[in-house]
């Protein structure tokens, strides 16, 4: 009861949502949250970090405000009602104008994988600056044949040719136009809810609407049904290789997966349907990033890469978002599900921030795409090969993808337990530091939770220096995927705010 009087006292809850309140006393201790662990603002109590940023002299919230909205293109959308101004950023923190600290549980969109600013990563890029911004591919610059090796000694069997790119619609552009110059097929498959880039190659695989503005493209693209065992037509309680699975029931035998099998079927009538006989690739992400870290059944993976190869297509891994360890047991994402793909593409974390992403594929594949010149001037460069070996370096050093697995899976735990006291917490779902927690209006129907609503509780979340993402098909799923060194303490910080700002929109709701 106590947790409920500090509640009503700090964020002015009364009347009907007191007593609501203490009928979520039981949810809060189940969560981990204590009045103790509350500051004299009714905000969980942050965990300490000593480092202090630089006072912000640059210029006003006003002026880029101005700035942004007339000379910046409006296509580019920002996150909250008062958008945040960043100033300064040191591993899983980052600080906004005023100095207010925030923990970073989206990680520049799944993009800072060893923390902001790491050091090491920071004076790898000083130093080749020093010594060498640019030169191109015409010439040789020892930066990009030590990470070469360096990088694609991490992957396995034949994948050993990298090309460097800037941005991971580039890099999976390129892997598409590679796959229709090597097989001589054209026809590419991916699944829905999938997020591939949005390039005007890469958008025919992006299948999102909302990502489509209406100009003819896709052309021999086609979207299968997505494997999601939460909100799809199947799925059980033992189809997801996670350590929470979903509240749905399953009466599969042991060993068995009827929902892989009917998700299987779906994906041999696309490609006995709708593509012609023969197929150039088929494009999928280990875990899907902007569909809402939507997992597939164990196995599914597999089949289909079966079903593909026998059309003579290849199999292309996106790994932009689940890449460099982040699930934690692999340092793949595609290794989670034991297959390995011709081509697999590779951004965001690669280079902590930087501009860069890569393309690695077998030497065949590779020399079918020499049939006709390739260049790109910043693919490459210097400074992002030093940055991209510097991020390698740590990740090993520090034992990052170890990190992912223990806290992760700590904090998928904790997050389990709130699904389970909350009726619009529907599914808690990921691996390692890939997580994702979709929001319905409750559990019987799964109906989304509707955008305003998941906006309140998001902004909320802000307010008490949490800082996390969104996706999925309606914007229903927070997305958490934070640089891959926070701690369980920081992870029981988080817990704590969604805990709180859960319990005040069950005031809202009932008012």
């Amino acid at each position: 009861m106590r947790l409920a009087e500090t509640m009503r006292t700090t964020l002015g809850i009364g009347g009907i949502g007191y007593l609501n309140l203490l009928k979520c006393e039981q949810a809060a201790r189940l969560a981990g949250v204590s009045c103790r662990q509350l500051s004299s603002n009714g905000h969980p109590k942050m965990p300490p970090c000593s480092f202090q940023p630089e006072k912000y002299e640059s210029l006003p919230y006003e002026r880029i405000v101005d700035i942004r909205q007339n000379n910046v293109s409006p296509a580019l959308k920002t996150y909250y009602q008062k958008p945040l101004l960043l100033h300064q950023g040191h591993m899983q923190w980052v600080f906004d104008s005023e100095g207010h600290r925030y923990l970073d549980l989206f990680a520049g969109i799944v993009t800072v994988s060893v923390g902001h600013c790491h050091p090491k990563v920071t004076e790898a890029a000083r130093k080749q600056m020093d010594r060498l911004w640019h030169t191109t591919n015409i010439y040789l610059h020892s930066p990009i044949h030590e990470y070469a090796e360096k990088l694609t000694s991490r992957l396995p069997g034949k994948l050993k040719v990298l090309y460097v790119t800037n941005s991971g619609s580039e890099a999976n552009d390129m892997a598409l136009h590679m796959a229709r110059l090597h097989t001589g097929n054209f026809d590419l498959v991916g699944l829905r809810t999938g997020y591939h880039g949005a390039s005007p190659y890469t958008l025919g695989m992006t299948a999102f609407a909302a990502y489509k503005g209406g100009v003819a493209n896709g052309f021999g693209c086609y979207s299968t049904m997505c494997p999601d065992v939460f909100r799809g037509i199947w799925g059980g309680s033992r189809c997801r290789d996670s350590p929470v699975q979903t509240i749905r029931n399953c009466s599969c035998p042991l060993g068995c997966c009827e929902a892989k099998d009917k998700y299987i079927e779906q994906f041999k009538e696309t490609l006995n349907t709708c593509t012609s006989k023969k197929i150039a690739a088929f494009i999928a992400e280990p875990i899907q990033g902007v569909g809402g870290a939507v997992q597939y059944p164990k196995g599914f993976l597999k089949e289909a890469y079966e079903l593909i190869r026998e059309k003579g297509g290849l199999c292309i891994a996106d790994e932009v978002q689940t890449g460099f360890g982040r699930t934690g047991s692999h340092y793949w994402g595609f290794e989670t599900h034991d297959v390995i793909p011709d081509i697999v593409t590779m951004a965001k974390g690669i280079g902590n921030g930087f501009p860069m992403a890569a393309v690695v594929t077998t030497p065949e594949i590779a020399n079918s795409y020499a049939q006709a010149l390739h260049f790109n001037t910043f693919g490459g460069n210097p400074v992002a090969c030093a940055v991209g070996s510097a991020v390698l370096d740590v990740i090993e050093e520090e034992g990052l993808q170890n990190n992912c697995k223990v806290v992760g899976t700590y904090l998928l735990q904790k997050l389990e337990k709130l699904r389970d006291s909350f009726e619009i917490v529907g599914d808690v779902r990921g691996k390692g530091l890939m997580v994702g927690i979709e929001m319905v209006q409750d559990k019987k129907t799964l109906q989304p939770l509707p955008l305003d609503q998941m906006n309140l509780i998001w902004e909320d979340c802000r307010e008490m220096g949490l800082l996390i993402g969104k996706g999925g098909l309606y914007n229903q799923t927070f997305r958490v995927k934070p640089p891959m060194c926070i701690t369980k303490e920081d992870v029981d910080f988080a817990v704590d705010v969604l805990q709180v700002a859960l319990t005040k929109h069950m005031e809202r709701s009932s008012t």
